[in-house]
């Protein structure tokens, strides 16, 4: 990317790089460019794992790390940068650790923060490549069109289950996110890998790809997967590639954009969190600390958990009846002497429990109020005791 770099190399890295230096599309020029690179990593979980730890080995000069939660458990089966010395730790202290190990040469600026419209164009801006290591809607919209704004390279990954995508949507070259996912799907519609599954080796692959179009747009080389969807099934062992075409009618990259600034994304995809008695429906989000008093105070009201038997085993509130999304319909009988009552339901975060509670609202149900953010958000923030999976 850009002119040539002017920098003198040490023994050390002349003996590190050079299996690069063998290569004529690199040499000494490319490894030049990457360690005077600065790429942002946005996430260092699964996809954020394999992508510091390649990047960093491949000489990239500056990764900047955005996350603000800590190593749990459950991570370990996937995310590999983190070990189990590392759990409770916070991902960017762990991530640094062992960036740090792998390659000395790799600068780490840390951003421990939640990425939101107030932040994202302050942060991105000094960086060459941002790439997407996120797992949730609102984050992958606000980095869209905060790359369009910038006008810098976005690398995208996404995995579920078995199944992993990856692409590069660069401006003025090819499509964005939004020319792929015009509009956000209903929540609850998408469950998340934490709902969902996901194999642990596949954000292995993914990530691998992503830091491989890194490296291509940093050096210059290659082709790249802008305008090209790479679509991977590991039961299948299978690699498809899917043609992407720019949308000129797209609000963030099109013709006459309208998405001039960074906007609401958690409203943009619906997941507004805490209490909001005022939106339309019957159905009402409410805070845990608002469950919290209307089980302290031991409101007359059906407790639902929409979640899978063997999530409930893991944690639990108590008080709750078992009926995961899937049964609802098929269970009606067991919730139509409730039909008068007040419902509360929740799930893992949210997304789900809305998702049955409508259900509910089809069939006549009135009384209807789903937990944001789910039994996860009531072990951050009300009872610790409760696991986080």
């Amino acid at each position: 990317m850009g002119e040539p770099v002017t920098m003198d190399l040490t023994p050390e890295q002349l003996q590190r790089y050079s299996r690069h230096f063998i290569l004529p599309e690199i040499g000494l020029e490319g490894q030049k460019k990457l360690l005077a690179a600065k790429v942002l990593l946005i996430g260092t979980g699964g996809l954020g794992s394999p992508l510091g730890l390649y990047l960093a080995a491949a000489g990239v000069g500056t990764l900047g790390l955005v996350d603000f939660d800590t190593v749990d458990l459950s991570n370990l089966q996937r995310q590999i940068l983190h070990t189990n010395d590392s759990i409770g730790m916070s991902k960017l202290d762990s991530a640094e650790k062992r960036i740090n190990a792998m390659n000395p040469d790799t600068r780490i600026i840390k951003h421990e923060v939640r990425l939101d419209s107030s932040n994202a164009l302050g942060i991105m801006k000094d960086y060459d490549v941002i790439v997407d290591g996120t797992d949730n809607f609102p984050t992958r919209y606000l980095t869209s069109d905060a790359c369009v704004l910038l006008g810098k390279p976005n690398v995208y990954g996404s995995i579920f289950r078995f199944d992993g995508l990856a692409t590069v949507f660069k401006p003025d070259e090819g499509p964005c996110y939004r020319c792929l996912y015009p509009e956000p799907p209903p929540p609850g519609m998408v469950p998340s890998c934490a709902e969902g599954g996901v194999l642990g080796i596949l954000p292995g692959v993914i990530g691998l790809i992503q830091a491989t179009e890194v490296v291509k747009l940093i050096v210059g080389i290659g082709r790249t997967l802008v305008g090209r969807l790479m679509v991977y099934d590991a039961l299948q062992m299978t690699f498809r590639e899917l043609k992407l075409q720019k949308d000129p009618s797209c609000p963030s990259c099109g013709t006459n954009p309208t998405v001039t600034e960074l906007i609401d994304y958690e409203q943009f995809c619906g997941l507004g969190r805490g209490a909001a008695p005022e939106q339309e429906g019957v159905v009402v989000d409410i805070s845990v600390e608002a469950l919290k008093q209307k089980l302290d105070s031991k409101d007359d009201f059906f407790f639902l958990d929409v979640r899978e038997s063997f999530e409930y085993e893991i944690a639990k509130i108590e008080g709750t009846k078992l009926i995961p999304l899937g049964e609802i319909e098929q269970r009606l009988q067991e919730l139509e002497p409730f039909k008068d009552k007040e419902i509360v339901a929740h799930c893992h975060h949210g997304g789900r429990s809305r998702r049955a509670l409508e259900i509910l609202e089809a069939k006549g149900f009135r009384k209807l109020k789903n937990v944001a953010g789910g039994i996860d958000e009531w072990s951050i923030n009300i009872d610790s005791s409760v696991p986080r999976y």
